[in-house]
C-alpha cells in the first residue's frame, strides 16, 4: 500500500516538474548552506581544540594559586607529583598527562620587545607537541637544553631574531621583583592563530630557575582524555575527589587562570588552592567566536526555513486549487478524508526528502572540494579561525540530523493546506471551476 501511495505522490510531483524542481532546489540550497556553515563551525571548534590543547591547556587542567600573603598570588602548583598520583587514581578516562610551567615576562632583543606568556615544557614527555607544532626553522630537541626558547614566526619577526639568536626575558615575581634570563632561540614554528601570538615555549627547568621554584613545583598539570567530550564531567568529579583527598580546591569558575588573579588576590587566605578547569574554561575568552557563528547560522537558517515553509504552503495551495475537481471525484468514489490528507503530506515529505538528500550531498561535496583546495586564510582572520587553510569539518551524524530536521519542518508546513484539501465536500469540489 505504501508503495502505491509513493507512486501516486511521485506521479503528482512529476506532473508539475518546473514548480516542484524550483521548490526542491530551494530546499536543497538551504540544506547545503546549513551543511557548509555547520562544517565551518565544527572546523573552527576542532582547530581551536587542537591548537589550544597543544599550546596552553589540556582537556582538563589541574592548576592553582599559591599565596605567600593574602594579597600576593602566583599561578603555582606545589607537590605536583602527589597531586598527579591522586589524579591518576581518580581519572580512569586519562590517556596521558603532562606537567607545564607557567610564567610571564617581557622579551627584549636588539631590534624590539614584546610581552610573552612563557610555557615551560619537557619535549621528551610531549609527543603530541611534535605532531601539531610545525617548525619553520630549527629543531625541537634544542628545547632539551637549558636557556633555550621556541618562538612562533610572528614573534620572531617582531623581535627580529632567528634560530641561534638570543634575547633577554624579564619576569616579574610575586614578591614584586624582576628576574632576568638570556634565552637562545632554537626553533621557530609556524603561527597557529591567536594563541601563538603571545605564547612561547621554554624548558620547564628554565621556568623554575627564573622564578626560583623547587623541583616539585609546576604551573599546571594538563590531562588528556581518551574522549575530550567527557572533560566537563571529569573536571566536576575530580574537584570532589581532590577535596576528599585533603587538597584545598577552588569552586568551579569558567574563566582562564590569568583572569582569576584579581579575584584570588582579593580573597583572604594563604597557602595553596587547586583550580580544576576544562579546555573550554581556559578558552572562554575566545568562545564568543563560536557563539557568534552559531548565532549567525541559526538566524540565517530560520530566515531560509521561513522562506521554504511559505514556498511549500503556496505550492500546495496552488496544487489543491488545480486538483480540486480531482479531489472531489476521489471523495465521491469513497476515498476517506484521512487518505486525502495522507497523500498530500506524503507528496510534501517526498519532495522534502529528495531536496534535503540532494542538498546534503551538494554540501558534503563542496566541503570536500574546499578542503582539497587548501584555501589560504588571510593572516588577520587566522587569529580568530585558528586555521592556516580553511577547513570544513563535516560529520555524517550532524548532516543526517540537519537534513532530517529540514525534512520534518517542510513536511509539517504542508499539514494545514493538506487538511483543507481533505475537508473539501465532494459536491462542492466537483463543481469547482478553476
Amino acid at each position: 500500500m505504501l508503495a502505491t501511495d509513493l507512486l501516486i505522490s511521485g506521479r503528482n510531483l512529476a506532473r508539475h516538474t518546473r514548480r516542484n524542481l524550483f521548490l526542491g532546489s530551494a530546499i536543497a540550497a538551504v540544506t547545503a548552506l546549513l551543511v557548509l556553515l555547520g562544517g565551518l563551525t565544527a572546523g573552527i571548534r576542532e582547530a581551536m581544540l587542537d591548537s589550544a590543547t597543544t599550546i596552553m591547556t589540556g582537556h582538563v587542567n589541574v592548576g592553582g594559586f599559591y599565596k605567600i600573603t593574602s594579597g600576593m598570588a602566583g599561578a603555582l602548583v606545589t607537590r605536583y607529583p602527589d597531586i598527579l598520583a591522586s589524579v591518576r587514581r581518580h581519572v580512569p578516562e586519562l590517556e596521558y598527562a603532562v606537567v607545564r610551567g607557567r610564567g610571564y615576562g617581557k622579551a627584549v632583543s636588539e631590534q624590539g620587545s614584546m610581552n610573552l606568556v612563557l610555557a615551560g615544557i619537557d619535549v621528551v614527555t610531549e609527543p603530541r607537541f611534535r605532531e601539531v607544532v610545525q617548525l619553520q626553522a630549527g629543531d625541537l630537541d634544542g628545547l632539551k637544553e637549558p636557556g633555550t626558547v621556541l618562538l612562533f614566526e610572528d614573534q620572531a619577526k617582531r623581535l627580529g631574531v632567528g634560530v641561534g639568536d638570543a634575547f633577554t626575558i624579564s619576569a616579574p615575581t610575586a614578591r614584586g621583583m624582576n628576574n632576568t634570563a638570556d634565552l637562545r632561540v632554537v626553533a621557530v614554528a609556524k603561527s597557529v592563530g591567536l594563541l601563538s601570538s603571545f605564547h612561547a615555549f621554554v624548558p620547564i627547568g628554565e621556568i623554575r630557575k627564573l622564578y626560583q621554584l623547587k623541583a616539585d613545583n609546576a604551573g599546571a598539570i594538563h590531562l588528556f582524555l581518551a574522549d575530550p567530550k567527557q572533560a566537563g564531567r571529569v573536571a566536576a568529579r575530580l574537584r570532589d575527589d581532590l577535596a576528599r583527598d585533603g587538597w584545598k580546591v577552588m569552586d568551579a569558575d569558567p574563566q582562564p587562570y590569568w583572569q582569576k588573579f584579581q579575584r584570588v588576590n582579593s580573597e583572604d587566605w594563604t597557602g595553596q588552592k587547586l583550580d580544576v578547569t576544562t579546555w573550554e574554561d581556559e578558552l572562554s575568552f575566545l568562545t564568543w567566536i563560536l557563539s557568534a557563528l552559531q548565532g549567525l547560522t541559526g538566524i540565517l537558517a530560520t530566515v531560509l526555513m521561513v522562506i521554504v515553509v511559505v514556498g511549500i504552503m503556496n505550492t500546495l495551495w496552488i496544487a489543491i486549487r488545480e486538483r480540486t475537481r480531482e479531489i472531489g471525484t476521489l471523495r465521491a468514489i469513497g476515498m476517506q478524508r484521512r487518505k486525502v490528507l495522507w497523500l498530500f503530506l506524503l507528496e510534501a515529505a517526498l519532495l522534502a526528502v529528495l531536496g534535503t538528500a540532494a542538498g546534503a550531498l551538494l554540501g558534503w561535496g563542496l566541503a570536500a572540494a574546499v578542503n582539497r583546495a587548501h584555501v589560504a586564510v588571510p593572516t588577520a582572520v587566522q587569529f580568530f579561525l585558528m586555521q592556516r587553510n580553511l577547513t570544513l569539518s563535516v560529520h555524517g551524524a550532524t548532516v543526517l540530523r540537519d537534513a532530517a530536521g529540514i525534512a520534518l519542518v517542510t513536511t509539517l508546513a504542508a499539514l494545514y493546506p493538506a487538511r483543507r484539501a481533505a475537508r473539501l465536500e465532494p459536491v462542492t469540489a466537483m463543481h469547482h471551476i478553476g
